[in-house]
């Protein structure tokens, strides 16, 4: 089914899915819960991401997922990322033949998921909701503002995003979401984190857009 959808329909469902799910799960506020479904997610946008640089190593399956089961019992699982550069360098030094692109499935998706889980144990589900929606938003209304006055083409990287859309996603996005925002920070802070938020979300899709266009991938799967 969702190959008969567009890029952006997949994303809207992919977003709205995900939103009622952590809704849900952060009403439970059980830890391993959103532990499971996170890794669940996980699991899923690893194998992607493995299909989409076209690699093949059982190796970076396994140290996938061990990592995402020492972030459960480790109070710091951001501090796991300087273990996966040190066991990265150790490799490249020592294997001479060793596929540098193994590293990209661990920059993304897993440090946008491992951020996913930070976020939750430090701040709590509410942040996580903040996060979605102001993304989503931003997508959005991108892509509804970039077909009604869109004209200047906003990068050669991703040609179907327009300067107008982008403009009207980070401002939309912005306001929607600093009232969301507000009943968990100051208006001054929420305004500021959800405008960045907003902006780094543009900037987050076009890196996409670049991996597809670097691996030759029109679409990066259903959940990337």
């Amino acid at each position: 089914m969702l190959q008969n959808l567009s890029s952006f329909q997949q994303r809207v469902i992919t977003g709205i899915a995900l939103l009622v799910l952590i809704g849900f799960i952060g009403w439970l506020d059980n830890r391993l819960v959103m532990w499971v479904f996170l890794g669940v997610i996980y699991i899923f946008a690893f194998y992607e991401a493995m299909k989409l640089f076209k690699l093949s190593s059982s190796s970076a399956y396994f140290w996938a997922a061990f990592l995402w089961i020492i972030a459960y019992f480790h109070p710091n699982p951001d501090d796991l990322f300087f273990f996966i550069a040190i066991i990265f360098a150790s490799s490249l030094a020592y294997f001479h033949n060793f596929d540098k692109r193994l590293l990209l499935p661990f920059l993304y998706p897993v440090s946008g998921i491992f951020f996913f889980l930070i976020l939750y144990q430090d701040f709590g589900v509410g942040y996580m909701l903040w996060l979605l929606v102001t993304v989503a938003l931003t997508d959005t209304a991108a892509y509804f503002t970039g077909k009604a006055i869109g004209k200047t083409k906003f990068s050669d990287t991703s040609p179907n995003k327009t300067l107008e859309g982008v403009f009207g996603g980070i401002i939309i996005a912005t306001i929607a979401g600093s009232f969301l925002a507000a009943t968990l920070v100051p208006w001054g802070i929420a305004f500021i984190i959800t405008f960045l938020t907003a902006l780094s979300s543009v900037f987050g899709d076009l890196f996409e857009s670049y991996l597809k266009r670097e691996a030759g991938a029109k679409d990066s799967g259903d959940l990337l």
